[in-house]
Protein backbone atom coordinates (compact mmCIF):
# COMPACT_ATOMS: atom_id res chain seq x y z
CA UNK A 1 0.00 0.00 0.00
CA UNK A 2 1.39 3.41 -0.95
CA UNK A 3 1.59 5.79 2.04
CA UNK A 4 1.63 9.57 1.71
CA UNK A 5 1.60 12.60 3.99
CA UNK A 6 1.06 12.02 7.69
CA UNK A 7 0.59 8.29 7.14
CA UNK A 8 4.07 7.97 5.61
CA UNK A 9 5.56 9.97 8.47
CA UNK A 10 3.97 7.76 11.11
CA UNK A 11 5.08 4.64 9.24
CA UNK A 12 8.67 5.95 9.11
CA UNK A 13 8.63 6.68 12.84
CA UNK A 14 7.28 3.21 13.44
CA UNK A 15 10.12 1.69 11.43
CA UNK A 16 12.62 3.76 13.40
CA UNK A 17 10.97 2.57 16.61
CA UNK A 18 11.36 -1.03 15.50
CA UNK A 19 14.95 -0.57 14.38
CA UNK A 20 16.21 1.27 17.46
CA UNK A 21 14.21 -0.02 20.39
CA UNK A 22 12.94 -3.50 19.75
CA UNK A 23 16.40 -5.13 19.40
CA UNK A 24 17.16 -4.12 22.99
CA UNK A 25 13.88 -5.67 24.23
CA UNK A 26 13.44 -9.30 24.89
CA UNK A 27 10.52 -11.57 25.84
CA UNK A 28 7.38 -9.84 26.99
CA UNK A 29 8.78 -6.38 26.32
CA UNK A 30 9.32 -7.18 22.67
CA UNK A 31 5.80 -8.59 22.29
CA UNK A 32 4.28 -5.55 23.99
CA UNK A 33 6.21 -3.21 21.77
CA UNK A 34 5.09 -5.09 18.65
CA UNK A 35 1.46 -4.90 19.73
CA UNK A 36 1.72 -1.19 20.44
CA UNK A 37 3.27 -0.65 17.04
CA UNK A 38 0.48 -2.65 15.36
CA UNK A 39 -2.14 -0.60 17.21
CA UNK A 40 -0.43 2.63 16.19
CA UNK A 41 -0.26 1.64 12.54
CA UNK A 42 -3.89 0.38 12.63
CA UNK A 43 -5.02 3.71 14.06
CA UNK A 44 -3.14 5.64 11.37
CA UNK A 45 -4.58 3.56 8.54
CA UNK A 46 -8.18 3.87 9.78
CA UNK A 47 -10.25 6.19 7.57
CA UNK A 48 -10.98 9.60 9.11
CA UNK A 49 -14.46 10.15 10.54
CA UNK A 50 -14.75 13.93 10.41
CA UNK A 51 -14.44 14.08 6.63
CA UNK A 52 -17.29 11.61 6.05
CA UNK A 53 -20.41 13.00 4.40
CA UNK A 54 -23.64 11.46 5.67
CA UNK A 55 -27.11 12.09 4.26
CA UNK A 56 -30.56 10.64 4.98
CA UNK A 57 -33.54 9.63 2.89
CA UNK A 58 -36.56 7.34 3.05
CA UNK A 59 -39.89 7.36 4.86
CA UNK A 60 -41.19 10.42 6.67
CA UNK A 61 -44.52 8.95 7.82
CA UNK A 62 -45.64 5.53 9.03
CA UNK A 63 -48.82 4.05 10.48
CA UNK A 64 -48.42 3.11 14.12
CA UNK A 65 -47.57 -0.58 14.23
CA UNK A 66 -45.92 -0.61 10.80
CA UNK A 67 -42.22 -0.18 9.98
CA UNK A 68 -40.44 2.79 8.41
CA UNK A 69 -37.16 2.55 6.49
CA UNK A 70 -34.66 5.40 6.75
CA UNK A 71 -31.57 5.27 4.52
CA UNK A 72 -28.13 6.47 5.55
CA UNK A 73 -25.82 7.37 2.65
CA UNK A 74 -22.18 7.47 3.80
CA UNK A 75 -19.66 9.07 1.41
CA UNK A 76 -15.98 8.36 2.09
CA UNK A 77 -14.04 11.34 0.72
CA UNK A 78 -10.66 10.08 1.91
CA UNK A 79 -8.32 7.74 0.05
CA UNK A 80 -8.44 5.11 2.78
CA UNK A 81 -11.08 2.38 2.89
CA UNK A 82 -13.67 2.79 5.63
CA UNK A 83 -14.44 -0.20 7.81
CA UNK A 84 -17.01 1.12 10.24
CA UNK A 85 -19.45 0.29 12.98
CA UNK A 86 -22.33 2.79 12.79
CA UNK A 87 -24.89 3.60 15.45
CA UNK A 88 -27.97 5.47 14.22
CA UNK A 89 -29.42 6.98 17.40
CA UNK A 90 -33.15 7.72 17.71
CA UNK A 91 -35.49 8.24 20.66
CA UNK A 92 -36.43 4.95 22.42
CA UNK A 93 -40.07 5.37 21.33
CA UNK A 94 -38.98 4.95 17.69
CA UNK A 95 -38.29 1.26 18.28
CA UNK A 96 -40.20 -1.77 19.36
CA UNK A 97 -39.38 -2.50 23.03
CA UNK A 98 -36.10 -4.37 23.36
CA UNK A 99 -34.98 -3.93 19.73
CA UNK A 100 -33.27 -0.52 19.73
CA UNK A 101 -29.84 -1.83 20.76
CA UNK A 102 -29.62 -4.20 17.81
CA UNK A 103 -31.64 -2.33 15.16
CA UNK A 104 -29.67 0.90 15.55
CA UNK A 105 -26.26 -0.72 14.92
CA UNK A 106 -25.02 -1.12 11.36
CA UNK A 107 -21.83 -2.34 9.69
CA UNK A 108 -20.40 -0.56 6.65
CA UNK A 109 -17.42 -1.00 4.31
CA UNK A 110 -16.85 1.98 1.98
CA UNK A 111 -13.85 2.10 -0.39
CA UNK A 112 -12.01 5.41 -0.65
CA UNK A 113 -13.83 7.96 -2.82
CA UNK A 114 -17.06 5.92 -2.92
CA UNK A 115 -20.33 5.82 -1.00
CA UNK A 116 -22.60 3.15 0.40
CA UNK A 117 -26.11 2.98 1.77
CA UNK A 118 -27.43 1.37 4.94
CA UNK A 119 -31.02 1.09 6.11
CA UNK A 120 -32.36 1.72 9.62
CA UNK A 121 -35.76 0.09 10.23
CA UNK A 122 -37.94 1.94 12.75
CA UNK A 123 -41.02 0.54 14.52
CA UNK A 124 -42.54 3.47 16.47
CA UNK A 125 -44.27 2.59 19.71
CA UNK A 126 -46.37 5.75 19.98
CA UNK A 127 -47.94 8.42 17.79
CA UNK A 128 -46.18 11.68 17.01
CA UNK A 129 -42.88 12.91 15.62
CA UNK A 130 -39.75 10.83 16.18
CA UNK A 131 -36.46 12.67 15.63
CA UNK A 132 -33.04 11.30 14.78
CA UNK A 133 -30.34 12.32 17.28
CA UNK A 134 -26.94 11.66 15.75
CA UNK A 135 -24.95 9.13 13.76
CA UNK A 136 -21.87 7.80 15.55
CA UNK A 137 -19.19 6.18 13.39
CA UNK A 138 -16.32 4.04 14.67
CA UNK A 139 -13.75 3.68 11.88
CA UNK A 140 -11.50 0.65 12.36
CA UNK A 141 -8.07 -0.03 10.94
CA UNK A 142 -7.32 -3.02 8.71
CA UNK A 143 -6.37 -5.18 11.73
CA UNK A 144 -9.36 -4.15 13.80
CA UNK A 145 -7.13 -3.35 16.78
CA UNK A 146 -7.78 0.40 16.93
CA UNK A 147 -9.94 3.01 15.32
CA UNK A 148 -11.33 6.53 15.32
CA UNK A 149 -14.77 7.57 16.52
CA UNK A 150 -16.87 10.63 15.93
CA UNK A 151 -20.49 11.76 15.54
CA UNK A 152 -22.43 13.60 12.85
CA UNK A 153 -25.73 15.37 13.37
CA UNK A 154 -27.96 14.27 10.47
CA UNK A 155 -31.53 15.48 11.19
CA UNK A 156 -34.57 13.48 10.11
CA UNK A 157 -38.13 13.14 11.38
CA UNK A 158 -40.55 10.25 11.04
CA UNK A 159 -44.17 10.94 12.00
CA UNK A 160 -46.14 7.99 13.39
CA UNK A 161 -49.79 8.32 12.33
CA UNK A 162 -52.85 6.78 14.00
CA UNK A 163 -53.18 3.14 12.91
CA UNK A 164 -56.80 3.38 11.61
CA UNK A 165 -57.66 -0.17 12.69
CA UNK A 166 -61.37 0.43 12.02
CA UNK A 167 -60.70 0.65 8.27
CA UNK A 168 -61.89 -2.97 8.08
CA UNK A 169 -65.46 -1.76 8.81
CA UNK A 170 -65.49 0.69 5.90
CA UNK A 171 -66.60 -1.66 3.05
CA UNK A 172 -69.76 -2.81 4.83
CA UNK A 173 -70.70 0.77 5.74
CA UNK A 174 -70.08 1.94 2.18
CA UNK A 175 -72.47 -0.77 0.96
CA UNK A 176 -75.11 0.58 3.34
CA UNK A 177 -74.35 4.10 2.08
CA UNK A 178 -74.89 3.02 -1.52
CA UNK A 179 -78.20 1.58 -0.44
CA UNK A 180 -79.16 4.91 1.12
CA UNK A 181 -78.12 6.72 -2.03
CA UNK A 182 -80.55 4.58 -3.99
CA UNK A 183 -78.00 2.66 -5.99
CA UNK A 184 -79.12 -0.75 -4.76
CA UNK A 185 -82.58 -0.22 -3.29
CA UNK A 186 -85.62 2.03 -3.24
CA UNK A 187 -84.96 5.57 -2.14
CA UNK A 188 -86.45 6.76 1.12
CA UNK A 189 -88.31 9.84 2.21
CA UNK A 190 -87.39 12.02 5.13
CA UNK A 191 -86.93 15.52 6.45
CA UNK A 192 -84.05 17.35 4.87
CA UNK A 193 -83.71 15.00 1.86
CA UNK A 194 -83.50 15.89 -1.81
CA UNK A 195 -86.22 15.05 -4.37
CA UNK A 196 -85.05 12.40 -6.82
CA UNK A 197 -87.86 11.08 -9.05
CA UNK A 198 -91.45 9.80 -9.30
CA UNK A 199 -92.60 6.21 -9.22
CA UNK A 200 -95.84 4.27 -8.96
CA UNK A 201 -97.44 4.01 -5.53
CA UNK A 202 -96.93 0.69 -3.74
CA UNK A 203 -98.83 -0.60 -0.70
CA UNK A 204 -97.14 0.59 2.45
CA UNK A 205 -95.83 3.86 0.99
CA UNK A 206 -96.31 6.98 3.09
CA UNK A 207 -99.38 8.77 1.73
CA UNK A 208 -97.62 12.08 2.42
CA UNK A 209 -95.23 11.27 -0.42
CA UNK A 210 -98.04 11.13 -3.03
CA UNK A 211 -97.67 13.76 -5.74
CA UNK A 212 -101.33 14.59 -6.56
CA UNK A 213 -100.53 16.80 -9.52
CA UNK A 214 -98.39 14.15 -11.15
CA UNK A 215 -101.06 11.54 -10.34
CA UNK A 216 -103.69 13.66 -12.10
CA UNK A 217 -101.65 13.50 -15.30
CA UNK A 218 -101.31 9.72 -15.07
CA UNK A 219 -103.58 6.72 -14.79
CA UNK A 220 -101.80 5.63 -11.59
CA UNK A 221 -100.97 7.19 -8.26
CA UNK A 222 -97.44 8.66 -8.29
CA UNK A 223 -95.23 9.10 -5.25
CA UNK A 224 -92.08 11.13 -4.84
CA UNK A 225 -88.80 9.39 -4.06
CA UNK A 226 -86.05 11.10 -2.15
CA UNK A 227 -82.35 10.67 -1.63
CA UNK A 228 -80.28 11.80 1.34
CA UNK A 229 -78.80 15.24 0.88
CA UNK A 230 -75.14 15.53 0.00
CA UNK A 231 -72.67 18.24 0.90
CA UNK A 232 -73.82 18.30 4.53
CA UNK A 233 -71.37 19.70 7.10
CA UNK A 234 -69.97 17.50 9.88
CA UNK A 235 -67.81 18.82 12.69
CA UNK A 236 -65.89 16.23 14.70
CA UNK A 237 -64.87 17.56 18.12
CA UNK A 238 -62.21 15.66 20.07
CA UNK A 239 -62.05 16.30 23.80
CA UNK A 240 -58.34 15.93 24.63
CA UNK A 241 -58.73 16.79 28.31
CA UNK A 242 -58.34 14.69 31.44
CA UNK A 243 -60.99 12.08 30.62
CA UNK A 244 -59.27 11.19 27.33
CA UNK A 245 -56.11 10.16 29.21
CA UNK A 246 -57.82 7.28 31.05
CA UNK A 247 -56.46 3.97 29.81
CA UNK A 248 -58.86 1.34 28.53
CA UNK A 249 -56.91 -1.85 27.96
CA UNK A 250 -53.48 -1.00 26.59
CA UNK A 251 -54.26 2.46 25.20
CA UNK A 252 -55.78 5.76 26.35
CA UNK A 253 -59.38 6.56 25.45
CA UNK A 254 -58.13 9.20 23.03
CA UNK A 255 -56.71 6.53 20.70
CA UNK A 256 -60.10 4.83 20.32
CA UNK A 257 -61.71 8.23 19.73
CA UNK A 258 -59.21 9.00 16.96
CA UNK A 259 -59.96 5.68 15.29
CA UNK A 260 -63.71 6.36 15.39
CA UNK A 261 -63.19 9.84 13.97
CA UNK A 262 -61.16 8.46 11.04
CA UNK A 263 -63.81 5.89 10.12
CA UNK A 264 -66.57 8.50 10.25
CA UNK A 265 -64.46 10.88 8.16
CA UNK A 266 -63.78 8.28 5.48
CA UNK A 267 -67.47 7.32 5.31
CA UNK A 268 -68.84 10.88 5.28
CA UNK A 269 -66.35 11.95 2.62
CA UNK A 270 -67.52 9.10 0.36
CA UNK A 271 -71.08 10.29 1.00
CA UNK A 272 -70.19 13.72 -0.38
CA UNK A 273 -70.32 15.51 2.98
CA UNK A 274 -67.82 18.08 4.23
CA UNK A 275 -65.95 17.16 7.41
CA UNK A 276 -63.95 19.45 9.70
CA UNK A 277 -61.98 18.59 12.84
CA UNK A 278 -61.50 20.34 16.19
CA UNK A 279 -59.35 19.08 19.08
CA UNK A 280 -59.75 21.03 22.31
CA UNK A 281 -59.09 20.85 26.05
CA UNK A 282 -58.22 24.03 27.97
CA UNK A 283 -57.38 25.53 24.56
CA UNK A 284 -57.62 24.57 20.92
CA UNK A 285 -55.02 21.91 20.15
CA UNK A 286 -55.67 21.32 16.46
CA UNK A 287 -58.18 22.08 13.72
CA UNK A 288 -58.61 21.06 10.10
CA UNK A 289 -61.02 23.11 8.03
CA UNK A 290 -62.00 23.01 4.38
CA UNK A 291 -59.80 20.17 3.15
CA UNK A 292 -60.58 18.72 -0.27
CA UNK A 293 -61.98 15.17 -0.38
CA UNK A 294 -58.65 13.77 -1.62
CA UNK A 295 -56.68 15.50 1.15
CA UNK A 296 -59.03 15.19 4.09
CA UNK A 297 -57.81 11.84 5.50
CA UNK A 298 -54.09 12.76 5.20
CA UNK A 299 -54.83 16.13 6.82
CA UNK A 300 -56.76 14.51 9.68
CA UNK A 301 -54.17 11.81 10.36
CA UNK A 302 -51.32 14.33 10.36
CA UNK A 303 -53.17 16.55 12.84
CA UNK A 304 -54.18 13.59 15.03
CA UNK A 305 -50.64 12.21 15.14
CA UNK A 306 -49.51 15.07 17.38
CA UNK A 307 -52.43 14.96 19.81
CA UNK A 308 -51.79 13.85 23.38
CA UNK A 309 -54.20 13.84 26.34
CA UNK A 310 -53.86 16.85 28.63
CA UNK A 311 -54.01 16.14 32.36
CA UNK A 312 -56.46 18.91 33.22
CA UNK A 313 -60.16 19.59 32.82
CA UNK A 314 -61.53 20.63 29.46
CA UNK A 315 -62.85 24.18 29.19
CA UNK A 316 -66.27 23.23 27.83
CA UNK A 317 -67.37 26.83 27.39
CA UNK A 318 -64.39 27.56 25.15
CA UNK A 319 -64.88 24.25 23.33
CA UNK A 320 -68.54 24.96 22.56
CA UNK A 321 -67.77 28.53 21.54
CA UNK A 322 -65.07 27.37 19.11
CA UNK A 323 -67.36 24.68 17.70
CA UNK A 324 -70.12 27.23 17.06
CA UNK A 325 -67.63 29.46 15.28
CA UNK A 326 -66.48 26.60 13.05
CA UNK A 327 -70.08 25.50 12.33
CA UNK A 328 -72.14 28.69 11.79
CA UNK A 329 -74.88 26.81 9.87
CA UNK A 330 -76.79 23.63 10.61
CA UNK A 331 -74.34 20.75 10.95
CA UNK A 332 -73.83 17.38 12.54
CA UNK A 333 -71.62 17.97 15.58
CA UNK A 334 -69.95 14.77 16.82
CA UNK A 335 -68.46 15.23 20.27
CA UNK A 336 -66.02 12.51 21.34
CA UNK A 337 -65.72 12.93 25.10
CA UNK A 338 -66.31 11.16 28.41
CA UNK A 339 -69.57 10.31 30.18
CA UNK A 340 -68.33 11.12 33.67
CA UNK A 341 -71.32 12.48 35.55
CA UNK A 342 -69.44 15.33 37.24
CA UNK A 343 -67.75 16.72 34.13
CA UNK A 344 -70.90 16.40 32.00
CA UNK A 345 -73.30 17.91 34.55
CA UNK A 346 -71.04 20.78 35.58
CA UNK A 347 -69.35 21.48 32.26
CA UNK A 348 -71.20 20.30 29.16
CA UNK A 349 -74.90 19.95 29.96
CA UNK A 350 -75.59 23.64 30.75
CA UNK A 351 -74.11 24.54 27.33
CA UNK A 352 -75.95 21.93 25.27
CA UNK A 353 -78.88 24.20 24.30
CA UNK A 354 -76.40 26.38 22.41
CA UNK A 355 -75.52 23.35 20.25
CA UNK A 356 -78.85 21.54 19.96
CA UNK A 357 -80.71 24.72 19.01
CA UNK A 358 -78.87 24.88 15.69
CA UNK A 359 -77.21 21.50 15.18
CA UNK A 360 -77.76 17.77 15.32
CA UNK A 361 -75.51 16.59 18.17
CA UNK A 362 -74.02 13.15 18.75
CA UNK A 363 -71.97 12.40 21.86
CA UNK A 364 -69.74 9.32 21.64
CA UNK A 365 -67.90 7.99 24.68
CA UNK A 366 -65.43 5.10 25.04
CA UNK A 367 -66.60 2.66 27.70
CA UNK A 368 -64.34 0.40 29.73
CA UNK A 369 -65.21 -3.29 29.13
CA UNK A 370 -63.40 -4.18 32.35
CA UNK A 371 -66.40 -2.78 34.23
CA UNK A 372 -68.47 -5.71 32.92
CA UNK A 373 -65.88 -8.14 34.24
CA UNK A 374 -65.83 -6.46 37.65
CA UNK A 375 -69.63 -6.32 37.82
CA UNK A 376 -69.81 -10.09 37.42
CA UNK A 377 -67.30 -10.73 40.21
CA UNK A 378 -68.37 -12.86 43.17
CA UNK A 379 -66.83 -15.28 45.64
CA UNK A 380 -64.71 -12.98 47.81
CA UNK A 381 -65.33 -9.81 49.76
CA UNK A 382 -63.02 -7.87 47.45
CA UNK A 383 -64.83 -9.17 44.35
CA UNK A 384 -68.23 -8.20 45.76
CA UNK A 385 -67.06 -4.69 46.59
CA UNK A 386 -65.53 -4.43 43.10
CA UNK A 387 -68.80 -5.58 41.54
CA UNK A 388 -70.78 -3.01 43.53
CA UNK A 389 -68.44 -0.19 42.49
CA UNK A 390 -68.55 -1.25 38.83
CA UNK A 391 -72.33 -1.47 38.84
CA UNK A 392 -72.57 1.98 40.42
CA UNK A 393 -70.27 3.40 37.74
CA UNK A 394 -72.33 1.81 34.96
CA UNK A 395 -75.55 3.15 36.49
CA UNK A 396 -74.08 6.66 36.67
CA UNK A 397 -73.12 6.49 33.00
CA UNK A 398 -76.59 5.29 32.02
CA UNK A 399 -78.24 8.09 34.01
CA UNK A 400 -75.95 10.67 32.43
CA UNK A 401 -76.71 9.29 28.96
CA UNK A 402 -80.47 9.42 29.67
CA UNK A 403 -80.28 13.07 30.72
CA UNK A 404 -78.31 13.95 27.59
CA UNK A 405 -80.85 12.11 25.43
CA UNK A 406 -83.68 14.11 26.98
CA UNK A 407 -81.70 17.24 26.03
CA UNK A 408 -81.82 16.25 22.37
CA UNK A 409 -78.42 14.54 22.08
CA UNK A 410 -77.82 11.14 20.49
CA UNK A 411 -75.55 9.26 22.92
CA UNK A 412 -73.20 6.36 22.20
CA UNK A 413 -71.36 4.49 24.94
CA UNK A 414 -69.34 1.61 23.51
CA UNK A 415 -66.01 -0.16 24.23
CA UNK A 416 -62.94 0.65 22.11
CA UNK A 417 -63.45 -2.18 19.61
CA UNK A 418 -67.07 -1.12 18.93
CA UNK A 419 -67.08 2.67 19.19
CA UNK A 420 -65.94 3.26 15.58
CA UNK A 421 -68.52 1.05 13.81
CA UNK A 422 -71.24 2.22 16.24
CA UNK A 423 -70.53 5.86 15.36
CA UNK A 424 -70.56 5.04 11.64
CA UNK A 425 -73.92 3.26 12.03
CA UNK A 426 -75.35 6.24 13.90
CA UNK A 427 -74.28 8.57 11.09
CA UNK A 428 -75.96 6.32 8.51
CA UNK A 429 -79.13 6.09 10.61
CA UNK A 430 -79.34 9.88 10.93
CA UNK A 431 -78.79 10.21 7.20
CA UNK A 432 -81.48 7.62 6.43
CA UNK A 433 -83.91 9.43 8.73
CA UNK A 434 -83.23 12.74 6.99
CA UNK A 435 -81.93 14.39 10.15
CA UNK A 436 -78.75 15.74 8.55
Amino acid sequence: MALTGRTALIAALGALFVGLLLPSWTGIGAVTGAVLLAVLVDLVLAAPVRSLRIARGGDTTVRLGDTASVELTVSNTSGRPLRALVRDAWAPSAWRPGTSETASRLTLAVPGGERRRAVTVLTPGRRGDHHAHRVTVRSLGPLGLAGRQGSHHVPWTVRALPPFNSRKHLPSRLARLRELDGRTSVLTRGQGTEFDSLREYLPGDDVRSIDWRASARRNTVAVRTWRPERDRHILIVLDTGRTSAGRVGDAPRLDAALDAALLLTALATRAGDRVDLLAHDARKRASVIGSSPSEILPSFTNAMALLEPALHETDMRALVSTALTMAPHRSLVVLLTGLDAASVEDGLRPLLPLLTKRHEVVLASVADPHLDVLAAGRGTVEAVYGAAAAEQTRADRRNTADRLTRSGVTVLDAPPAQIAPALADTYLALKAAGRL
